[in-house]
């Protein structure tokens, strides 16, 4: 069996989603072979160097969950890019690629966190370009610890604002892409979040039957994408309320 997830933006002004969490971990993923984390793990994530009590809880608890025999794979978001080797070896997790291709029961399988799909978002997908460049990301990382954190502030008021004001098609994925995406990595199978739309969509990718499915942001619900031999399920739960 293997679990994927996606988007739970943790940070600790959301304890109902870290509670929900930790429980997902010493409970479900413990009976798993692997766990994949396809990005927006973090709210946000200015830099290894800015590792909180909160993030090394997080990260033990994930070492825990590995040191139990679950290998544990993570992908960066948008949100969180930054995140680098030494969180990844405090918690025991390989980082993957965007996209990644992986072998589900003998299928091939793409992984992506999903932004990179929403090219209607020409302003979006400029400044990722921008954000991504190997460049730009030596810059951010060797900026003072304050200038990332108000960065990080302005970035993600400006992402919310403008989200808001998008109309739905532009923050979705667009159709050509996943079409072309998926024509170059020769699999019959998409698996993404990003959109906080929870679904599994029906394709056709070179005169075959094909499937996109998309993974459920934790919010109210927690979302969990089973992979077994019966196929792929996506379930959720309701996170309590906060204490």
């Amino acid at each position: 069996m293997i679990l994927l997830i996606s988007d739970l933006h943790l940070e600790q002004e959301r304890p109902d989603i870290t509670r929900a969490f930790l429980h997902f971990l010493e409970t479900q993923a413990r009976q798993a072979q692997a766990l994949y984390i396809l990005g927006d793990f973090f709210e946000v994530w200015i830099g290894d160097d800015a590792i909180t009590a909160f993030h090394q809880k997080i990260a033990q608890a994930l070492r825990q969950l590995s040191e139990h025999g679950t290998q544990v794979f993570l992908m960066h978001g948008n949100r969180d890019f930054l995140i680098g080797k030494q969180f990844c070896r405090l918690a025991s997790c390989t980082l993957l690629r965007d996209p990644a291709l992986v072998d589900f029961n003998g299928e091939k399988v793409l992984l992506m966190h999903g932004d990179s799909l929403c090219t209607q978002d020409i302003a979006y997908m400029k400044m990722r370009r921008w954000l991504r460049n190997p460049l730009s990301l030596f810059i951010l990382r060797n900026l003072p610890l304050s200038t990332r954190q108000k960065l990080a502030r302005k970035l993600r008021n400006e992402s919310k604002l403008q989200t808001r004001m998008k109309a739905s098609e532009i923050v979705d994925v667009t159709a050509s892409e996943v079409s072309r995406i998926m024509t170059q990595y020769g699999v019959q199978t998409l698996i993404h979040g990003h959109t906080h739309r929870p679904a599994t969509h029906a394709l056709q990718i070179a005169g075959q039957p094909a499937q996109r499915i998309v993974l459920g942001d934790w919010d109210k619900h927690g979302w969990v994408l089973q992979v077994d031999a019966d196929g792929y399920h996506q379930s959720s739960f309701a996170l309590e309320a906060e204490a």
